[in-house]
Order: C-alpha cells, then sequence, then structure tokens
C-alpha cells in the first residue's frame, strides 16, 4: 500500500466520492508516476483520514478519481509549533520541509532585530509544507502562519503554551557569543524535568498538593519552539524573551547550530522526549 501515490487534496472524502485533480496533480499523476485509468491510488484531506482510490479517466489537463475506502482513520500530530526567523530561501525551504517531517503542528516565520529579511512568501511555503505531508505520510497539514514581529507574537501568547527558547548566547556582552555567564540549561534536561513533572501531577492531586504546582506542570498543554536568526537574538530580545512566565530557555549544545540545523534538532529532542515518537503507528 505504501507505494501508492499519495496526494493531498481539499474536497471532503467517503466512499463512491468523485474527484477531480487539478492540473498539476493530474501531471504529477498520470506523467510523473506513470498512473493510467485503473490504477489506484492514496488520497487524503487533513480531516477524513487515508483513503484509497482508482484513476477513472486521465488526459493532459485533469485526471479524475472514484473513492474507493477507508485506509486509515484520521489523527493529529502533537500540538508543537516552529517559530523560526527567516533566513535565505533554500534554507527556509529547509527548515519547512524537515519541520513537517518532524511532526511540527504549525509554523510562523518569526521576524527579529537580525532577521535577514522580512519578505516571506507563505503561500510558496505552504505548498512545500503540503508535499512534505504527502511524502512523510502524515494525516494532518502543517500549517505556515504569517510572519509576525517577535514583541506581538509575545504580547499577544496565549500563556497555556509552553515556549522553548533555543537561547545559545550568554550574558556577557564582551566575550564571544556572551561567554559562559548566564547560559541556559541544556534542553534535554529542561524536558526531561517537564516530563517527570508530568507524571507527578496525578500524584499531587491525589495528596491534595498545591494548586499552584498543579497548574505548573505542563501535562498536555501545548508548546511552541522558537529559534532564533544567523547571528542569533539581540541581548535586548533575549531579556525580553526571559522575561516571559511562560518561556524555557534551552541551549542546544556546545556548538553554535545554523538555524535551519537548530529547528531540526530542537524538534527532535522534542519528540523524543514529549511527542510522539514513543508511538508507533503503521502508515
Amino acid at each position: 500500500m505504501a507505494s501508492l501515490p499519495r496526494l493531498h487534496v481539499d474536497v471532503d472524502l467517503a466512499e463512491g466520492a468523485r474527484i477531480v485533480l487539478d492540473r498539476g496533480q493530474s501531471h504529477y499523476l498520470l506523467t510523473v508516476m506513470r498512473r493510467s485509468a485503473g490504477d489506484e491510488v492514496r488520497v487524503f484531506n487533513g480531516r477524513d483520514g487515508e483513503w484509497r482510490a482508482r484513476v477513472e479517466s486521465g488526459s493532459k489537463r485533469e485526471a479524475r478519481l472514484s473513492i474507493l475506502d477507508q485506509h486509515r482513520v484520521q489523527h493529529s500530530s502533537p500540538d508543537v509549533e516552529l517559530l523560526f526567523a527567516p533566513v535565505k530561501k533554500a534554507r527556509t525551504d529547509f527548515i519547512v520541509e524537515k519541520a513537517v517531517e518532524l511532526g511540527a503542528a504549525r509554523l510562523r516565520p518569526v521576524l527579529t532585530e537580525r532577521t535577514i529579511t522580512d519578505r516571506v512568501r507563505t503561500d510558496r511555503l505552504n505548498a512545500l509544507a503540503r508535499e512534505a505531508a504527502e511524502q512523510t505520510e502524515r494525516l494532518d497539514l502543517a500549517e505556515v502562519c504569517e510572519p509576525v514581529r517577535l514583541p506581538a507574537l509575545l504580547e499577544g501568547w496565549d500563556d497555556s503554551r509552553w515556549l522553548i527558547f533555543c537561547d545559545e548566547a550568554g550574558d556577557d556582552a564582551k566575550a564571544p557569543w556572551g561567554g559562559e555567564t548566564g547560559r541556559a540549561s541544556p534542553m534535554l534536561d529542561v524536558l526531561r524535568r517537564h516530563q517527570e513533572r508530568l507524571h507527578l501531577t496525578p500524584a499531587l492531586r491525589s495528596r491534595g498538593g498545591a494548586e499552584s504546582e498543579i497548574s505548573n506542570a505542563p501535562g498536555d498543554s501545548p508548546w511552541a519552539i522558537l529559534v532564533g536568526p544567523e547571528g542569533g537574538f539581540t541581548p535586548r530580545e533575549r531579556v525580553l524573551l526571559r522575561e516571559q512566565p511562560f518561556v524555557l530557555p534551552v541551549t542546544l549544545g556546545p556548538r553554535i547550530l545554523r538555524a535551519d540545523t537548530a529547528a531540526a534538532a530542537a524538534l527532535s529532542l522534542w519528540q523524543a522526549v514529549l511527542g510522539d515518537w514513543g508511538a508507533l503507528t503503521n502508515p
């Protein structure tokens, strides 16, 4: 089944329904994948699970499919967002593609003081995210939201969502990357501490633990990860972020990572500790 071509379609899916693919998808299916009438494909819409379909007819301009039966029921990725400062085009594309592969629910470009560009084509990035979802067996789509400036992002933040701030700098303005003073804790340690607090929450409730202890445990709360631009965050931005009660500063290790590498590394750590990497599902 996994060898069948897989397409995202923006229509409701049900047994017996018929679909007309757009020109781009028709070209991909009929010309690139060399499918013809009678062949089977898989389709999903991010809402109704994944379905088997059959090519009813095809031409240079359009392919028509008929829906056969449901292959997988719908489920969603964990609620973790990736917030990233836009970088050069190819590396921004890499961030979006890998974030979708790694299971990010949403992606949002964040404009910081050192961001090298404020022009972001979210339509193109959403198309890239859709292609990555098709290739990686996801049943949901990761939305690429419109860019937002860092202060506005924090001002409108829902403080029920934890924000992991990938902070690779120290506090010494005279030392390269701020020296060693004021460095954040390793991300793996921070995530494990929160995982332990999550496991303790039922026990706290059963013993009548303090309400503040319970409410501060992560539970099933949503998460977000923020990675900065080339050159990192400015001292003013670091102070602004660290002042927020929902922000967890972390470091990704002893080496300074490129922005695209940092995004992939941080999402991988989160998925391994708090995400769905421990839950094996069959495509």
